[in-house]
């Protein structure tokens, strides 16, 4: 099989090395080539991935001129495969996402081919890529795309958000983030074990007001929002744990969940 990957940023320089660690032949072409280059990008390949950042995918695919049977495809994760253009031009099509972050093409390279979940569409040839790579491919429905990838970004860059606040808050106390990754690779651990709602600890989980104020009160009015937030989360997933229906997850436990008050915002009772 050959591949050319149109891109040459990191999730394009990420597949490049770790298919050709594959045995899969590869050629990179950067994504501001000239359309004379872009038009014959599919030419002499099973298949043409398209690496480039989501706003310039649709521009890209319709550079691109169709080639005997050779597929089209992008690696975004929300976008559809009608980014790629009419099916009149690019009959076959698909698409293929990694559940993983790719930080740069050393690490990008090893976690591809680290047994990761890769979303798939379209033509078999993106299942047979995951395949080589050693993943796991996983069918996203059309419609179900946003839902997917807004689940991918909670997962990673949400994550690294509330580490970020974790740093910020823990700087305060004059402690280092460092002394709590450890405390979050453990809580993943946990869910990997037990799911969400078994892993689940802490005041929020158990109903612990005393001391949600306490830390309400302790840390910095700006942080307030988003330790809110996820006390909202907590409770929820609480409520689910212990068999509550929850409609709306802002009244989950109205002992236990943040309301607004017309003086002072958001408080437990």
């Amino acid at each position: 099989m050959k591949v050319h990957i149109v891109g040459a940023g990191r999730a394009g320089r990420s597949f490049e090395a770790a298919l050709s660690g594959t045995g899969i032949a590869v050629d990179l072409i950067p994504g501001r080539s000239s359309a004379d280059v872009l038009s014959v990008a599919a030419r002499g390949c099973d298949a043409v991935l398209i690496a480039v950042p989501d706003r310039y995918v649709a521009g890209v695919a319709a550079l691109i001129g169709p080639e005997g049977s050779a597929v089209v495809l992008h690696c975004s994760g929300s976008l559809g495969l009608d980014a790629l253009g009419p099916a009149e031009i690019h009959p076959r099509r698909g698409s293929i996402h990694p559940l993983a972050t790719l930080p740069d093409p050393v690490i990008g390279s090893l976690r591809l081919r680290g047994g990761t979940f890769f979303a798939v569409s379209g033509d078999q040839i993106a299942t047979d890529l995951a395949l080589a790579l050693g993943g796991q491919p996983i069918v996203v429905a059309p419609e179900q795309r946003a839902r997917y990838h807004a689940a991918a970004c909670i997962a990673s860059n949400h994550l690294v958000a509330l580490l970020g606040q974790v740093q910020r808050v823990a700087a305060e106390a004059g402690l280092p983030l460092e002394a709590f990754v450890p405390l979050a690779r453990g809580a993943l651990d946990d869910v990997t074990m037990l799911g969400p709602a078994g892993a689940l600890t802490g005041p929020a989980a158990r109903g612990d007001h005393p001391t949600l104020e306490a830390h309400r009160a302790a840390i910095d009015p700006s942080e307030r929002d988003g330790y809110d937030a996820g006390v909202v989360l907590a409770s929820r997933l609480a409520a689910e744990r212990d068999g509550l229906t929850v409609a709306d997850p802002s009244a989950a436990d109205a002992s236990s969940v943040p309301s607004s008050t017309s003086a002072g915002g958001p408080h437990w009772s």
